[in-house]
């Protein structure tokens, strides 16, 4: 498969009184048409900023951005709108991202609007159907506004927009956190049948790693705006490497009443993402840490396709 979406040490940094917030920092991958990549980590290690980076809802500090080949990090004007066209964001809070003075049938209208690739109306309102009965929303919805749905169906709403005008890739910014897990797998199912489909390829960020591993062909997991590890889903599960995440991977809840979770606390401070210190950002709360992680880490391959970005990965596994 073709690689649809090239990342090649991308950086954003934000500016602070103190310094500078280093959100995403070198981070380099790629994502091949028609799969998906789950990027993972805790709630500020700068997964979404990432994905909105990539699609120039944030414009990045360094790096760069290929989609197809094409170099898309500082396009402007008519390029710009032609690019984004091809790539889309489902936000996380269906409800926040949607304008609460626009019915359903209007939200979903707007971008096919505005695209100009519908001169009669007749052609707009069958598009406009098209994509609610693709994404499962009843046509009695239609007039319908965002605060008169449960948040499945406004996720819904927020999928079918993103796909109205067919984006080869799709930034998912965990689209299924903020509903109820009955919910979250109606909603998973239609964004794997969209793809199967439509031959979309998603980054699909979560902090959820059950989620990530039914969705995901390969992983990223990120630290304080770095990757410290990146393999195909089943071998990050079997063949876990970095310390960090062996611990995230430890949280996952289990059922198994025979053979109990062994849950690896992380101790210590977190480093501060604001002009952060050259060397593994990781080592102050990693059990391993020596003198040598003070040094800068890189990402090496250690086995085909894996990943890491720890100078002890071979001493501690």
């Amino acid at each position: 498969m073709a690689e649809l979406i090239e990342v090649r040490n991308l950086k954003k940094y934000f500016k602070v009184p103190a310094g500078y917030n280093h959100a995403v920092d070198d981070v380099s991958f790629t994502i091949r048409k028609g799969e998906t990549l789950g990027v993972v980590g805790e709630s500020g290690c700068g997964k979404s900023t990432l994905g909105r980076a990539i699609i120039r809802l944030h414009e990045a500090t360094d790096g760069q951005v290929l989609l197809n080949g094409e170099d898309i990090t500082h396009i402007k004007g008519r390029a710009l709108e032609r690019v984004r066209e091809k790539m889309q964001i489902i936000f996380q809070d269906p409800y926040s991202s949607l304008n609460p003075r626009m019915t359903i049938e209007e939200t979903i209208r707007e971008p096919l609007q505005y695209s100009g690739r519908f001169r009669k109306r007749a052609d707009l309102d069958a598009e406009t159907n098209r994509l609610m009965d693709l994404v499962g929303i009843d046509e009695r919805l239609r007039a319908s506004y965002p605060h008169e749905l449960d948040g499945g169906r406004r996720q819904r709403v927020g999928i079918a927009r993103a796909l109205a005008l067919n984006p080869e890739f799709v930034v998912c910014d965990e689209p299924v956190s903020a509903l109820d897990v009955s919910i979250q797998a109606q909603v998973l199912n239609l964004l794997m049948d969209l793809q199967e489909e439509l031959g979309m390829a998603y980054m699909f960020v979560t902090h959820d790693l059950s989620v990530v591993r039914h969705i995901s062909n390969n992983i990223c997991v990120m630290y304080l705006g770095q990757l410290v590890e990146k393999a195909p889903t089943d071998e990050l599960f079997e063949n876990t490497l970095h310390p960090y995440t062996k611990a995230l991977l430890s949280a996952i809840p289990s059922v198994d009443i025979d053979h109990p979770m062994q849950r690896i606390q992380m101790r210590g401070e977190i480093t501060s993402p604001i002009n952060p210190k050259p060397g593994c950002r990781f080592a102050s709360r990693c059990p391993y840490a020596t003198e040598a992680c003070s040094q800068p880490q890189k990402l090496e391959e250690v086995s085909p396709g894996h990943f890491v970005s720890c100078c002890r990965v071979k001493e501690v596994n």
